[in-house]
């Protein structure tokens, strides 16, 4: 076990901090919670014995020496007893029932067993105890989604036996919903629960999190960071999610509040941006209006409850249908309170640009290929969630279209036939000519030839030490950093297969597990390491070193706090950097466009505007130690099942306004290192391979200047991800097959050098 040279009391404070403040609190019949000090209360559940501090896959495998679930934090509480007795016989049964790890990478399941509950236990609980508290968890994670199925999105018919059993006995029922994503809330016409917290996953000590919130030292702020649907099938996308090879965004950008505001109000159970508190809120707007192309808007918050509380105040515009539709609402601002002592008020000034209200006409009902915002009346709301809102007595008015930037069309879809409107109803689009995404000019590798393999390493022959590495006459990279020749010196030196090894993953040093790049000592470039997020550093067991596992994204983004989520990055790339890694592969801000995606944990919203601001400070936070941050999945990969040779069928304006939106404010506003290329396919492109997507749209429209690499064996062709602007293929590069193309004239030279000019300079940026 290595020790530890940062003071990490801090940041598990900060990240307990985080836990609190991203717990959702849905219902609270009669304040049912907080906990009364001296409570006694029974825990139901077996996985009161445990805790999913994150989901699975790469993102989630993060090696801790500890994990403080629920149960334990409650029994470390002052101020609660819990029932020992049931405590005890669920320990006894877990020993011919054992926690079930799954075998195999994506093989562990999404929930686990539950212990049957009988009557006579469950009445001698309720005699001794006053409250119950019911954990219902769920994992999900990388590789394969979510289904419609009892243990996964739905509950067992055992744990359905326990609600009723547990609800016919107690007069206070409270249910905890320890999962990274959202589940099935059918439950709770069925069984009425006095309380029910979403807890998220909440990381290694996710349950004191919850337990400050359940005993009322934290007065719940969180809000979610979705809309919850009485049912799967009433989210729009569920009709078109799923397939095995194609994935159609017919819903189009009418996704989450965006499409349930505007034509499904009452599929709603809890609103996007809800949440309930211990304490009660006055949110009165003061004034607003328009300020050198800027809308302001004064919002005075006062705590008019009972006890120290957050609040989040929401700013939402209802555009003008005009020629394009619009959703009914869509978020423009919010901002969290501090925490504000009874009779407390805080003054709020929410602004954003007006260029943020226009929307993308892809079709030219306007003006195409451009952001428009149409002539009308912009009407602004002010209040605590998407529902709870206050439409303000100031409006903003255009009387003629205003075109705030004009741009080319790209990302079209080829084979997308039609998309959602405002009302519902559906509109045809053009039909062209499909790419073939396999196509190569040099003959195409199987998908088993590109996946699993590690990179060579590179053998060095001996040299002189004090001579220096490089050879005669030629120039070492640390004349390039010392300003001495400039990169384009240093590149035009490099033969073509020199150029192709720095193009492609290598060998892990040290703890790293998941490769690095350059790695050249001939010309003095170092071996640059890489490491797994977002919910934490991930680093092999047989490395015997432990690191922090942080709360999950959906977490973080339920609370609705940009500050303390910079905290959590600022933590967790400190961790990294003393790690020895310098490219953390984090974070992750593809949009929740289901509830059933597996990797939801790992994403944060299904608002674009919520996510690039929380995921923004996140690499705010981790860039502050001079280490590189990665947005991925670069686009449109919303779902697991065949994610390698699925393709995402999108418009182009629901590309712009949701699935890139939040990719392009993070680009533009925190400048990360590195952005990842997805593993599907996008409009018949695959994403490492689409020109006009990471050439045309992120560098030339947004102006990135970072590294753009691979996921990990992906099922591109490697000339062809060169070719479009992807720089590094992880974890390993196809050098042969780049100098076969360049001899055979689909691959250029000068291409070669500019993806290896942009991975060298994101090596410069290591301290």
């Amino acid at each position: 076990m290595s020790s530890r040279v940062l003071d990490f009391e801090k940041y598990t404070a900060k990240a307990r901090q985080a836990v609190a403040e991203g717990q959702v609190l849905l219902l609270n019949q009669n304040h049912v919670l907080p906990l009364p000090k001296g409570s006694h209360v029974a825990v139901f559940g077996r996985m009161q014995l445990h805790y999913y501090k994150s989901g699975t896959g790469s993102g989630g495998m993060v090696n801790v020496n500890k994990v403080t679930g629920i149960l334990e934090a409650l029994e470390e509480s002052e101020d609660v007893q819990v029932y020992e007795s049931l405590v005890g016989v669920y320990r006894e049964w877990e020993k011919d029932h054992p926690f079930d790890e799954g075998v195999g990478w994506g093989n562990e399941p999404w929930s686990q067993e539950e212990m049957e509950l009988n009557e006579a236990l469950v009445e001698e609980a309720a005699e001794k105890n006053e409250y119950a508290i019911v954990i219902l968890a769920r994992t999900a994670g990388e590789d394969k989604d979510n289904k419609m199925l009892e243990g996964a999105y739905c509950l067992t018919s055992i744990e359905e036996d326990m609600l009723q059993k547990v609800r016919k006995s107690f007069a206070k029922m409270i249910v905890l919903l320890n999962t990274g994503n959202i589940m099935d809330m059918s439950f709770m016409d069925q069984y009425r629960p006095d309380a029910v917290m979403y807890v998220w996953q909440g990381g290694m000590i996710g349950g004191l999190g919850t337990v400050d919130v359940l005993t009322g030292k934290v007065c719940p702020s969180g809000r979610l960071s979705d809309t919850i649907a009485a049912q799967m099938s009433d989210y729009p996308a569920d009709p078109y999610f799923g397939g095995l090879e194609q994935n159609l965004y017919v819903e189009d950008i009418y996704v989450g509040y965006r499409y349930f505001e505007s034509a499904a109000k009452s599929k709603v159970l809890y609103p996007f941006g809800f949440g309930l508190s211990y304490t009660n809120f006055e949110v009165k707007p003061l004034e607003a209006g328009e300020n050198h192309g800027n809308i302001q808007v004064r919002v005075q918050v006062t705590n008019t409850g009972s006890c120290a509380g957050k609040e989040v105040v929401q700013i939402y515009v209802g555009k003008p249908q005009g020629k394009l539709g619009k959703p009914d609402k869509e978020l423009v601002a919010f901002e969290k309170t501090r925490l504000l002592q009874t009779g407390e008020s805080q003054l709020l000034l929410l602004q954003w640009k007006v260029s943020d209200m226009a929307s993308f006409d892809d079709l030219g009902k306007v003006r195409k290929a451009a952001y428009v915002l149409e002539k009308g009346t912009y009407v602004i709301y002010a209040g605590t969630s998407v529902r709870d809102v206050e439409k303000l007595s100031y409006s903003y008015v255009l009387e003629e279209d205003v075109i705030t930037e004009q741009l080319t069309t790209k990302l079209a879809p080829t084979s997308l036939k039609k998309r959602m409107l405002a009302d519902g109803t559906f509109e045809e689009l053009p039909l062209m000519q499909a790419n073939d995404p396999n196509a190569s000019e040099i003959g195409k590798l199987k998908d088993e030839q590109t996946d699993g393999f590690t990179p060579e390493g590179k053998l060095v022959e001996s040299y002189v030490l004090w001579r220096g590495m490089h050879r005669s006459g030629e120039h070492d990279f640390t004349e390039v950093a010392d300003g001495t020749i400039t990169m384009e010196e240093f590149l035009a030196q490099l033969s073509v297969e020199e150029l192709a090894y720095l193009l492609g993953g290598q060998p892990n040093t040290g703890v790293a597990n998941t490769f690095g790049f350059g790695n050249f000592p001939e010309y003095g470039i170092p071996d640059i390491m890489t490491a797994d997020g977002p919910a934490g550093l991930r680093i092999a067991p047989e490395a015997g070193v432990n690191t922090t596992a942080f709360p999950c994204a959906t977490l973080l983004a339920c609370t609705w706090n940009p500050e303390i989520v910079e905290r959590i990055g600022e933590a967790g790339g400190a961790e990294v950097k003393e790690n020895n890694i310098a490219v953390w592969l984090t974070p992750a801000i593809n949009i929740h466009r289901s509830p059933l995606c597996g990797r939801n944990f790992e994403y944060y919203s299904e608002d674009p505007l919520l996510t690039a601001e929380l995921a923004g400070a996140m690499v705010k936070g981790i860039q502050s130690n001079h280490i590189g941050a990665t947005l991925k999945h670069f686009a449109c990969n919303n779902k697991e099942t065949n994610r390698k040779n699925c393709d995402s069928r999108v418009s182009e304006r629901a590309a712009r306004e949701i699935y890139l939106k939040a990719f392009e404010r993070i680009v533009k506003e925190q400048k990360p290192w590195a952005v990842m290329s997805s593993y599907n396919i996008m409009n018949g492109h695959r994403t490492s391979e689409y020109k006009e997507l990471l050439t045309g749209v992120l560098r030339e429209e947004w102006g990135f200047g970072g590294m753009v690499t691979t996921d990990w064996w992906t099922c591109g062709e490697h000339y062809k991800e060169t070719h479009a602007g992807n720089d590094l293929k992880m974890p390993r590069g196809f050098a042969d097959r780049l100098m076969e193309a360049v001899r055979q004239g689909c691959l250029a030279r000068e291409e070669m050098e500019t993806s290896v000019g942009r991975i060298l300079k994101t090596i410069l940026k290591v301290d």
